[in-house]
């Protein structure tokens, strides 16, 4: 065979294999284009919880309730007691004295004997009680003065404003301290018209 016959069998049987090529490359299969994004395959996020109005009250949270401190018959243990109130009943919302003295009463806090109710008073000081002591205080809604000597309420002839309400104990009998305040601010340290009345003591009637 001459060299030019050699020469074109070679180019014949490269040129088929580039053709076999081609073609095994365009069989093969297709892939995805470098600028194509995956499929999103994660999952759908959680429903956002709904508040639901028929829930039963203990399933939905709730501001705390303030507890009163003491409640119940008590007799008086000191002469503003006496005279102001005489036998005393603490119920949620009143206080009322076997004179006829009596008080409509909303729960406004429970603070500490340390706390003040003016900005030079304490209500340890005023009431006698320990600086840990719980205090509740009430904000006086209505007020009736005692039936035979209204000059003898506990703030005399002014309204009282609140009263705080401290329990302790003298062995194994109930004390009850009623600290009586006028003015209708709110009884605290920044207080500008609060004043003190006066401060009666009553037993439980197991110490009568």
């Amino acid at each position: 065979m001459s060299c030019s016959n050699r020469g074109s069998l070679a180019l014949s049987i490269l040129a088929a294999s580039v053709l076999l090529l081609a073609a095994c490359s365009q069989g093969g299969p297709a892939s995805a284009p470098a600028d194509q994004p995956e499929a999103n395959t994660a999952p759908a996020p959680p429903a956002i919880p709904q508040h639901d109005p028929t829930a039963a009250p203990a399933e939905r949270a709730a501001p705390p309730t303030l507890r009163a401190v003491v409640l119940g018959e008590f007799a008086p243990a000191n002469a503003v007691a006496e005279s102001a109130t005489g036998a005393l009943t603490i119920t949620d919302g009143a206080i009322e004295g076997a004179n006829g003295a009596s008080f409509s009463t909303e729960r406004v806090a429970l603070v500490n004997g340390d706390d003040r109710f003016t900005a030079d008073a304490r209500f340890a000081d005023a009431m006698m009680i320990e600086p840990r002591q719980q205090v509740e205080l009430r904000h006086v809604i209505d007020e009736t003065p005692p039936t035979d000597a209204p000059d003898q309420a506990l703030c005399g002839t002014l309204k009282t404003g609140h009263l705080a309400i401290a329990r302790v104990m003298d062995g194994d009998v109930e004390v009850v301290k009623l600290l009586a305040l006028s003015g209708e601010g709110l009884p605290a340290g920044s207080a500008t018209d609060v004043g003190l009345c006066g401060m009666a003591e009553y037993r439980g009637k197991s110490g009568s």
